[in-house]
């Protein structure tokens, strides 16, 4: 089994401690490579050790976690970063998001979301904290409601690459998608790959930002 690389970035050492020994217990699964205490060495860490996912805070001397989120981003697309923090705010939410984070995760999650945010994000997928999805959800169905949907006509997508657009923005994964509406993981795929060329969007955090920022979808009722 492939473990999958981590890189803490938390100016807390007891936080990077504790998360030390907690990716320990899982029998080799993950491994943390490396540790930054501020945002500069984050980047400088991400460029040099390459990992699977570097695990953000934001608030970190030097550079912030928006910033050193944005630059990791820019310059290893292939790097996958997970916010992990005590900021449930939704102005820090959004600012992460667009910085391009793969997830976001409150410090006080039970050890077995880490598990799952980090597994989640490591295969492509997008992982938020329950609490998180719902202000994301709300912030969407808001502006949905605030913006004619025929401002974004021309993108022509059909309800039913506008219902997996809508499971996505939940954090569902492509197997949940597909359970949620009876279709296989094959059918969903294609649906995501179709919204990714149509958007020209080519990452699923890139699909949440987009729904954020155009208000294509509204929360269930």
């Amino acid at each position: 089994m492939k473990r999958i690389r981590i890189l803490l970035a938390d100016d807390h050492s007891i936080v990077r401690s504790g998360l030390r020994s907690l990716f320990r217990t899982t029998r080799g699964e993950f491994v943390v490579v490396g540790e930054a205490s501020n945002g500069e060495d984050a980047v400088r860490l991400a460029a040099r050790l390459h990992p699977d996912i570097a695990i953000v805070d934001i608030s970190m001397p030097k550079m912030n976690g928006i910033e050193a989120t944005k630059l990791i981003k820019q310059r290893h697309p292939d790097v996958k970063v997970l916010i992990l923090t005590i900021h449930e705010n939704e102005e820090y939410i959004y600012e992460m998001i667009r910085a391009g984070a793969n997830g976001y995760v409150l410090k006080d999650a039970e050890k077995q979301e880490i598990f799952t945010a980090v597994r989640t994000v490591a295969s492509s997928e997008p992982f938020f904290s329950p609490s998180v999805s719902k202000l994301i959800i709300q912030k969407i169905a808001k502006k949905g409601d605030e913006q004619p949907r025929a401002a974004n006509s021309n993108l022509r997508l059909t309800k039913r690459e506008e219902e997996v657009l809508q499971l996505v923005v939940q954090g569902l994964t492509s197997r949940e998608i597909a359970e949620k509406l009876c279709l296989s993981i094959s059918t969903i795929n294609t649906h995501r790959t179709n919204l990714m060329q149509k958007l020209d969007i080519h990452e699923t955090a890139g699909l949440v930002r987009f729904a954020i920022q155009e208000g294509l979808t509204k929360a269930e009722a």
